[in-house]
């Protein structure tokens, strides 16, 4: 198998994992699914840009209608909607986890550093989208009740989610690394 052949082979297995995981969904103003623990892992596993490629394969595929987001939805409209900011950290999260493997290399305190820093720039690009389009649908808000509603509840299972994100990606990478299977 090509590289190339390989790359889009494992691209396509963490669009499929990063779907599966937006529909294991608890609603609420912007819901809890396993979808930040299948970006990490996408980054960890795939590396930087790779993982870039894939979360920009897995948005466009959604913005074109099909439902690979939360609650089975898909198109512009969600893009657009107050969790699309959201949707879109997601390629911050991979373009930071990218910048920083480039620079330090896969050591895990690099990964570690950059999904902290990545998290924080979803939650604020993710919130001020979501504010914004609360504002202009329903009228103004605090930015009290919105980090209410956006952040505070997400902090400790995203923290969860992504320190396993990590632990199991790194081994699963070494495996594959180890096997010769697989070279980023």
């Amino acid at each position: 198998m090509t590289r190339s052949t390989r790359s889009i082979a494992l691209s396509a297995l963490f669009i499929a994992l990063i779907t599966v995981c937006s529909w294991i969904s608890i609603p609420f103003a912007v819901p809890f699914t396993l979808q930040t623990f299948a970006i990490y892992i996408t980054c960890v596993i795939l590396g930087g840009r790779l993982g870039f490629v894939t979360i920009l394969i897995y948005m466009i595929l959604g913005a074109i209608g099909l439902p690979v987001f939360s609650g089975f939805k898909g198109g512009p409209g969600t893009l657009l909607g107050p969790t699309g900011g959201y949707i879109a950290g997601f390629l911050l999260i991979a373009l930071v986890i990218w910048i920083f493997t480039h620079i330090f290399g896969s050591k895990p305190i690099a990964i570690i550093i950059s999904s902290a820093i990545g998290l924080v720039l979803l939650y604020t690009f993710g919130t001020i989208w979501f504010m914004y389009v609360y504002i202009q649908s329903t009228g103004a808000i605090s930015i009290l009740s919105v980090l209410s509603m956006c952040i505070f509840p997400f902090i400790i299972p995203d923290i969860i989610k992504i320190s396993l994100a990590i632990i199991l990606g790194m081994r699963i990478r070494k495996l594959i690394t180890q096997t010769g299977s697989y070279k980023n």
